[in-house]
């Protein structure tokens, strides 16, 4: 292999010189097809030629709009890029040389346009509160639909236990209402655990009983 002498004379001194990006220098119609092919390498040189040309175009739109921030910025960048890859890359193949627009002309132009998409989806979006509103908003009473659940099973439960003995009424609301263990029913009825078993399989058979009924009335109502 034959090197030129600037090659010899860069290995005798122990300087290599870094190669050039793939597609430096290329013009606009090579870059485009490589964009469309997806070579990394274009999109790379895309990125370094023009980052600041796309950003500068957005920020011509958004810099009047006070509620713009810079993740706004990103994201409409971000958008930008998405849409030129939409389509089989149908955007990019728009472009056309033999207009008389460069390709930096034309990514300016649909930069602008995805920063006013943005806006106007932005602007139909409702407005948002942050926390420190809902904390403000927030109350201690009890939820309204809760509020009218709970009311609703306890004229349920009234009706339910309209038949019931005092006792089995004070039973059903220590065992069913309050949860409490056998034993801790058995001191405070002052009966036996194993009463506390019976009584319960007993009042719970006559609850399902009366539940059922109820049920065949509301649905025949």
């Amino acid at each position: 292999m034959v090197h030129s002498t600037q090659q010899q004379n860069d290995r005798a001194s122990g300087v290599f010189r870094i190669a050039p990006p793939a597609f430096e220098g290329a013009d606009d119609v090579t870059l485009v097809g490589a964009l469309v092919a997806n070579d990394a390498r274009a999109w790379r040189e895309f990125q370094r030629r023009y980052d600041r040309l796309i950003l500068r175009c957005i920020g011509k739109v958004t810099r009047t709009f006070a509620s713009v921030s810079l993740d706004d910025v990103r994201e409409i960048y971000g958008q930008l890029c998405l849409s030129l890859c939409a389509n089989d890359r149908a955007k990019l193949r728009a472009f056309d040389p033999s207009r008389g627009s460069a390709l930096s002309s034309y990514l300016g132009m649909l930069a602008i346009h995805c920063a006013y998409d943005y806006l106007r989806a932005l602007r139909r979006e409702p407005q948002r509160e942050g926390l420190a509103v809902a904390e403000q908003l927030s109350s201690e009473l009890p939820d309204p639909y809760e509020a009218a659940a709970t009311q609703e099973r306890a004229v349920l439960a009234a009706r339910v236990l309209e038949g019931f003995s005092e006792r089995d009424r004070v039973f059903a609301a220590l065992y069913f209402g309050e949860g409490m263990e056998p034993d801790e029913i058995a001191r405070s009825m002052n009966i036996s655990v194993k009463t506390v078993y019976s009584k319960r399989h007993k009042i719970q058979s006559k609850l399902e009983a009366v539940v059922a009924g109820l049920r065949s009335e509301y649905a025949a109502a």
